[in-house]
């Protein structure tokens, strides 16, 4: 009787532990789910990671050694959404291979650089709602017969590709009779358009409108023909600071701050429709 007594008591107090354990561990979750947001709100700034060589997204000036573009753009103003007229973005460069470890690093509270939404990028990091209706697109010679990716589909057309995007991909599926040739940038791409190697470039539409916008020689033809939008990317489960880009954004779209940001950047770009990518 003594033994069962004991056996009771011994596994209340196992019982009572392991509650207190569990609800220290939610407790602790919860907290963690608000890290970034109660920092950006205390320090009263964003640390934003942002491209430094995309023309038209996130580019430094070589004439006022100043940060420029629509991600540049956009930043700020969801940052004074977000944070009141007093709150400040901060900016640093990230890259292809860096953007997902720096924020993981907590070096950044949130990546706004051309970002393309994958289910892949879904297990490191939690996405906004998009920004950006990107998709893969062309660009040609302004005195080139391509018109769309139909006219790429014929053993001769040769389509130019940077390595590491989804553009082959999109290629090799729409126009499976087209040569693939892949360069390690966009600049070598569009130096390989210029001097005749190939017919067309394929990339995100919004990569290409910034290219063309530099050379009057090239322009963007047949719409998008595989579209993969650009999201915000935070650290995953930072949920309230998630919360609050995506409130931040459809307040932006609401009162056509938005829209005036789009329309800024790429409203004269020839053969690109400003209006295909928003959102």
């Amino acid at each position: 009787m003594k033994h069962t007594k004991l056996f009771r008591k011994v596994a209340a107090l196992l019982f009572l532990l392991l509650t207190t354990v569990s609800l220290s561990a939610c407790a602790v979750e919860s907290d963690n789910s608000v890290r970034v947001y109660n920092h950006v709100k205390s320090s009263k700034t964003i640390t934003w990671g942002v491209k430094f060589d995309m023309a038209l997204f996130g580019i430094k000036s070589v004439k006022t050694n100043k940060l420029e573009g629509f991600e540049i753009d956009l930043a700020r103003l969801l940052t004074k959404e977000i944070l009141g007229k007093d709150g400040k973005a901060k900016f640093i460069e990230v890259t292809a291979q860096t953007k997902i470890p720096q924020l993981k690093n907590n070096n950044l509270d949130a990546v706004l650089a051309t970002m393309t939404i994958t289910n892949e990028r879904k297990k490191s990091v939690d996405f906004s709602t998009p920004y950006f209706k990107a998709g893969t697109s062309l660009m040609t010679k302004t005195s080139s017969p391509i018109k769309s990716i139909k006219d790429l589909n014929n053993k001769g057309r040769v389509v130019i590709v940077a390595k590491g995007t989804t553009a082959a991909d999109d290629i090799a599926r729409l126009a499976p009779k087209a040569t693939i040739r892949q360069h390690n940038d966009y600049g070598a791409c569009t130096n390989a358009l210029l001097a005749g190697q190939g017919d067309a470039v394929a990339t995100d539409n919004g990569i290409l409108a910034g290219i063309a916008k530099q050379h009057k020689s090239l322009h963007l033809v047949g719409g998008t023909v595989a579209v993969e939008p650009y999201g915000i990317a935070v650290e995953k489960g930072q949920t309230k600071m998630l919360e609050a880009i995506n409130k931040a954004l459809k307040e932006a779209k609401a009162d056509g701050s938005y829209h005036k940001l789009v329309k800024k950047w790429f409203g004269n770009i020839p053969g690109f429709s400003a209006k295909e990518v928003e959102y």
